[in-house]
Parts: C-alpha cells; sequence; structure tokens
C-alpha cells in the first residue's frame, strides 16, 4: 500500500459499514423472532390442517433464512470493524512519524519519503547540503546496525533522523499492506449463494467463514476484554454488562460456542449463540451423512455352507464389508437425532410460557444439550431436570417431553407465576446399568459445572423477591444433585427432588445444605432401581435382578432417600408396571414419575407446595 492510499485511507467508513450490516443482522433477528414467535405460534395455537402444515414449513424455511442472515451479517460486521482496527492502528503509526518528522525539521513527501535540511557536525568548516531517503521496513539488527553507521559517517547529522523517520513510515505503510493483503480474501469470500435456500453447505461455509475472519481479527478482539478465566456466573455477567453492543455481537458471532456456555449472561444471548452451533453442527454431521451413504459397498455375498463349504443356491448374507458401513451409518444418524429433536421443539411451542431456550449445546461424542422450558430469566419457579442413566444427546427428545409436562403442570396448578422446566444434560452419563452407573465419577464430574448453572439463573433472574429453584434429579441423575448440592454450601437452590434414586451421595437430607423439610424423594415399589447393589457388592445379573425382585433393599450411592433414616419427605407413587425388558430406562416403574398422579406431586413442590 503506497503512501497517499494510507493517508487518505478512512477507518470511520468501513465501521460504518460495519454498523450497516450489524443493524440488518439485527432487524434480522428481530424479523426472525416474530416468524417464530408471534406468526408460526399463533398459527399452531387456532389453526390446523394440510395448509397450516405447508405455512409452517414455509414459515420454518423462512426463519432459517432470517438465521443465517443475522449470522453472516454479524461476521461480514465483525470483518469490516476487523480491517478498519487493522488499518487504523498502521495508520496511527505513520501519522506519528510523520508528526515527528515535521516537529524535527524534515518534510514528508508524497510518495513517503523523507527530506532532511541542510546541517553540519560539530568541528565540521561548513553546512552540508540536505537530501531526500526513502526508507526500508522491517529492519533486523544487522540492516540496523548498517544505519547507525551510515549515519555515523554522512556529514549531515539530520541524515540519520531522517532515515528513522523514513524507517518508521515504511513499517506502517508494510503494516497497512500486510493487513489489505489478509483481510481481502476474508472478505472477498463472504457472499452467499444467489437463491433463497439455505443449505447445509451454507451453513458449513458459515462455519469456515466465522473461522477465518476470527483468525483474521486477532488484534481486533484482543482489544475486547474476555470473559473472566474463573468462569464465575457473577463476573461472568459482569463481563457481559460491561460491554458495549458492538462488542458483544463481535463475540457472540466470533465465539457462538463460549457466549452459549457462560452461566450468568441472559438466556435469550445464550440461546442465540447456541441456536448457531446447532445449526452449523446438524448440517456439518448431514453432510457427512449423505457423503458416507455414497461410500456403500456390496451389500450381499453368496452364502457358503459350512459344512459343505460350497455356495448354496439362491442363498445371500450381508458382506462384511457392508456391515461395518451400516454400523458407522447407523452412528452418524443417532448423531443427529437429538439435534433434530432440539429442532422441533422450536418449530412446535405454542406460547411464550412454554417457548423453548437452548443455553447448552456440544454435539460431539455422546453430545450435551441444555434446553429450557420457558424464561428462566423471568421465571417465579425454575425447576432442572437432571437425567440419568444412558442419558445423552440422541435420546433428549423423551427428556424434554417431561421438561414439557412438568412446566405445563406447574403453570396449570399456578398460573398467577411462570414456571421454566430445564433438562440440564450438561455431563457426561454413565451407560452402563451394573457398571458405569455403580461408579461416582460421573456425577463427580458434573457438580461443579451444574452448581455454576444453577449460581448463574439466580444471577440473569432479577425478578423482585427471586426466584424458587427446584433442582430434581432422576436415576444416577440424583446423585449428581445431591453431590453438587453438598459441595456448594450457598447454593440458591430452595427444593430438591429425588426420583427412582440409588442414593444421592450423603447420608441424610441436612447434608444438602437446605432444610430436611424440603427435600423430597420417591421410588416406585417395582422400580428396580430398588435392587441396585451397594458398593463393594458385586451388580446382580439380569436373571438375579428378575429373581429376587421383591427381596432387594440395597442402595449404591449412599442411604436410600426414601427411607427414614435420610429425613426427608417420602411423596407416594402408584405401583408401575412389572419390568418386561432389562433395559433400564425402558422399564416402566423406572420411568413413571411423569405420570399424572406423580406429576402433580412434581408441580407443587416446583411451585412451593407439598405433594
Amino acid at each position: 500500500m503506497d503512501y497517499a492510499t494510507l493517508k487518505a485511507f478512512k477507518s470511520a467508513e468501513f465501521e460504518g459499514a460495519a454498523d450497516g450490516y450489524r443493524a440488518l443482522g439485527n432487524a434480522a433477528q428481530a424479523a426472525k423472532e416474530h416468524v417464530e414467535n408471534t406468526v408460526a405460534t399463533g398459527m399452531r395455537k387456532s389453526l390446523a390442517g394440510e395448509a397450516m402444515e405447508a405455512s409452517q414449513k414455509q414459515l420454518q424455511a423462512l426463519a432459517k433464512n432470517f438465521h443465517y442472515a443475522v449470522t453472516e451479517c454479524h461476521v461480514i460486521s465483525t470483518a469490516l470493524n476487523g480491517f478498519a482496527h487493522d488499518m487504523a492502528a498502521a495508520k496511527r503509526k505513520l501519522e506519528s512519524a510523520v508528526a515527528d518528522a515535521t516537529a524535527d525539521g524534515c518534510t514528508v513527501g508524497a510518495d513517503g519519503s523523507v527530506a532532511f535540511p541542510a546541517g553540519r557536525k560539530p568541528g565540521a568548516d561548513k553546512d552540508t547540503e540536505g537530501g531526500t531517503v526513502t526508507g526500508s521496513a522491517g529492519g533486523n539488527e544487522t540492516s540496523d546496525a548498517l544505519e547507525r553507521q551510515a549515519a555515523n559517517i554522512h556529514p549531515n547529522p539530520n541524515y540519520g533522523k531522517a532515515m528513522a523517520y523514513a524507517d518508521r513510515i515504511a513499517d506502517a505503510l508494510k503494516e497497512a499492506t500486510d493487513a489489505d493483503a489478509k483481510w481481502e480474501p476474508k472478505i472477498r469470500a463472504l457472499k452467499a449463494d444467489d437463491d433463497l435456500t439455505v443449505s447445509d453447505k451454507d451453513w458449513t461455509d458459515v462455519t469456515s467463514d466465522t473461522g477465518g475472519v476470527r483468525e483474521a481479527a486477532d488484534a481486533y478482539l484482543d482489544a475486547i476484554k474476555p470473559p473472566p478465566e474463573n468462569n464465575w456466573p457473577q463476573d461472568n455477567a459482569n463481563w457481559w454488562n460491561g460491554l458495549t453492543d458492538e462488542q458483544r455481537e463481535a463475540y457472540i458471532s466470533m465465539h457462538p460456542a463460549s457466549v452459549g456456555a457462560l452461566d450468568g449472561l441472559p438466556s435469550t444471548v445464550r440461546d442465540e449463540a447456541n441456536r448457531t452451533v446447532l445449526a452449523e453442527q446438524r448440517a456439518a454431521r448431514q453432510l457427512e451423512y449423505d457423503a458416507w451413504l455414497k461410500k456403500e459397498p456390496e451389500h450381499y455375498r453368496p452364502y457358503i455352507s459350512p459344512v459343505t463349504g460350497r455356495e448354496v443356491k439362491g442363498a445371500m448374507v450381508p458382506t462384511d464389508e457392508w456391515k461395518e458401513w451400516e454400523e458407522k451409518r447407523k452412528q452418524l444418524e443417532n448423531g443427529y437425532k437429538g439435534m433434530d429433536a432440539i429442532q422441533s421443539r422450536f418449530e412446535t411451542f405454542t406460547s411464550e410460557s412454554n417457548r423453548p431456550y437452548l443455553l447448552g449445546f456440544d454435539g460431539d461424542n455422546m453430545g450435551r444439550a441444555i434446553v429450557s422450558i420457558g424464561n428462566p430469566d423471568t421465571a417465579d419457579n425454575v425447576v432442572t431436570y437432571v437425567p440419568g442413566t444412558f442419558a445423552k444427546l440422541e435420546s433428549i427428545g423423551g427428556d424434554m417431553d417431561r421438561a414439557v409436562a412438568l412446566q405445563a403442570e406447574a403453570e396449570r396448578q399456578d398460573g398467577a407465576h411462570r414456571t421454566a422446566s430445564i433438562v440440564w444434560l450438561g455431563y457426561d452419563a454413565p451407560q452402563g446399568i451394573m457398571t458405569d452407573a455403580t461408579e461416582p465419577e460421573w456425577a463427580d464430574a458434573a457438580k461443579e459445572p451444574l452448581g455454576d448453572f444453577i449460581q448463574g439463573i439466580e444471577e440473569a433472574n432479577h425478578r423482585e423477591g427471586g426466584v424458587r429453584q427446584t433442582l430434581m434429579g432422576h436415576s444416577y441423575g440424583s446423585l449428581v444433585v445431591g453431590e453438587t448440592m453438598e459441595m456448594h454450601i450457598d447454593l440458591p437452590v430452595d427444593n430438591a427432588i429425588m426420583l427412582g434414586s440409588p442414593g444421592v451421595g450423603v447420608d441424610h437430607a441436612k447434608d444438602l445444605n437446605i432444610p430436611p423439610d424440603r427435600v423430597f424423594a420417591a421410588t416406585a415399589q417395582n422400580d428396580l432401581i430398588n435392587l441396585a447393589p451397594p458398593i463393594g457388592k458385586d451388580p446382580l445379573s439380569p436373571k438375579a435382578y428378575w429373581d429376587t425382585f421383591f427381596d432387594g433393599d440395597a442402595i449404591v450411592h449412599g442411604t436410600d432417600p426414601t427411607s427414614e433414616d435420610f429425613g426427608g419427605q417420602v411423596f407416594e407413587v402408584p405401583n408401575g408396571k412389572l419390568p418386561l425388558v432389562h433395559d433400564w430406562e425402558m422399564m416402566p416403574a423406572h420411568s413413571q414419575y411423569w405420570e399424572e398422579k406423580p406429576l402433580g406431586s412434581l408441580g407443587k413442590i416446583v411451585t412451593g407446595g407439598r405433594p
């Protein structure tokens, strides 16, 4: 970049363009919310039939278009601000060098050269005429030493200082040139297809665009104060409140996963960030799945009899290659089932009271998600439900159904107050009944993040009089709840509920740091959790579970919370069906706590009453 161009550069013009894209993105965000939260929900509440379903699909596509526009506009805004920031830094260096040169009696030419006046060294008989020098950028020890030597030899004492100013000008020009070269391909890449369909490829392009801009905008982003390293909810909230709107949107656009995971931030902010992560990861999974389908090997091969060693005419069996391919295909398919369930929830809610908010999301490995039915920032009652053994992202649909049912029941019982019902799958749950679930390590890893989440709700909810919080654990999730409440002495929890619990990690309700009469537990008589072996004893086989069903009285992780010794409040659950399968979560009695009568008891507890 030449001297005249950098001198004439106006960062305000690019910052103004960035503001324009940011405003456009905000308008798209408002339009998206209006489509999702007013138009689509209103139709679902009052209309039915094929025409309504077709309209819903069109509205969903429109909302998706707006979402894509929001994300790309904010990325472009950040890119333009990043470019302006880098160029402004180079221009400041140029202006400083020119000002210093002028003040020292030198003149800067239109090409960035520096003219120095005549001068005389001490002891010389006469002045040496002046001259003009051009600097070079990126000096090193050797070149700097040579320039100092040349300045010492030169008869005009002004030569050395002119060279120094010229080098500073050259450095500023090189910095601007490098910034321009860095940003030109990044900004040029920020363009969309000229159609109205937001494809999976479009969303993966968003991921690529974001990564490219984030890498280039390091200096600009470094100028924004990062979130606190301690990740304490109150400090997170203070950090967020201290940012400008421009800085907030830049941080969301460049670090959506990080913002979405910050406890203490407003639920609307976390939801916006996490829904972008969801859209990007869902698109990536679909493209990976589609690519894998194209690699399908030969499905069948002739069957060779192991007795005769000959091919059996007309008999075919799957090839080993196909079996391996099919296993991975199912894994890939399962990998986005939970994502689709979450997206479906956004496309089926009917009012502001049961609007979903995505407060946490990570699609990797078993997957994690935190979904609130209702806004916890404005709710009078918030219940956070921690699922147990076998919980993972692909099966979160069922857990969300439970959250929806409890939210509706709580507001049915107490219509004067709002209730938010949260599924907290913010940990890796154990995936084996008689192996993983007998170990506390899964709960050990979950108790700190769950505690921070609960504290974050308190921080983000500023209702006068505070929010009533209930922490509820089902199955192994009750151990997570127990360990969390034991660890955090001042956790803002008013009620604790343990359902089908294998123990909560403590011996008495008072160890949970709330009044024992606000600790509630229930276990169905036919729930096989009653037969969970105590620590130190071998787990029972499936047959042994069945054979000893009515005789088991052991519990795994501490005192049974439904026992008198525990000291809490026990409420009744009607006897469920006897188990017919050995899949723990599929056993009817282990999952009956959301049926009508126990659900009514849960609703009473959540709203401050007693079952």
